[in-house]
């Protein structure tokens, strides 16, 4: 199973648009997850347009049609693998601790988030953390995406662009 990860697009009108290089990179993905702060469901559109298999949680910058078709959490079950995704807030210093919380009686083998528009591929006990930062964002540290790769273990990684 391999999945493709977004977070932190903002993309607001059907002007703007996803960078071909992640377009290109999620036609061979099984399932594309964004993890928040689309903004509008125009980039959901232009995801489900290499990916039929779109899943997705709501973040603090989401409009009300976001907020109305997507929960601020879910967890997924894929290939025995437990996957939890939330967009996440606050301030980023406390944000793994934020999302700790928040799935703390989940068990989850992955939490997949957003927010912060900085990537982050971390175990921290068991879980693994993962960001893939944000792909549009001029002014975060580097526009990034993620790939999750599962196939009885988890290898994930983080492609900056």
């Amino acid at each position: 199973m391999k999945i493709g990860v977004i977070s932190d697009t903002h993309i607001s009108e059907q002007s703007d648009h996803l960078p071909g290089a992640i377009l290109d990179a999620f036609m061979s993905a099984d399932m594309v997850v964004h993890a928040g702060d689309m903004v509008s469901l125009e980039v959901i559109a232009q995801l489900e347009k290499v990916c039929p298999k779109v899943v997705g949680v709501s973040g603090n910058m989401d409009d009300a049609a976001v907020r109305e078709k997507y929960p601020v959490k879910q967890i997924l079950n894929i290939s025995g693998f437990k996957i939890g995704i939330m967009h996440g807030w606050g301030p980023p210093l406390n944000l793994v601790d934020i999302l700790k919380n928040a799935f703390k009686e989940d068990n989850c083998d992955i939490i997949i988030f957003g927010h912060s528009h900085e990537p982050m591929n971390e175990t921290i006990g068991k879980t693994l953390f993962f960001n893939p930062g944000s792909a549009t964002d001029k002014g975060a540290p580097c526009n990034s995406y993620g790939i999750i790769e599962i196939n009885g273990k988890i290898n994930a990684r983080i492609i900056k662009i």
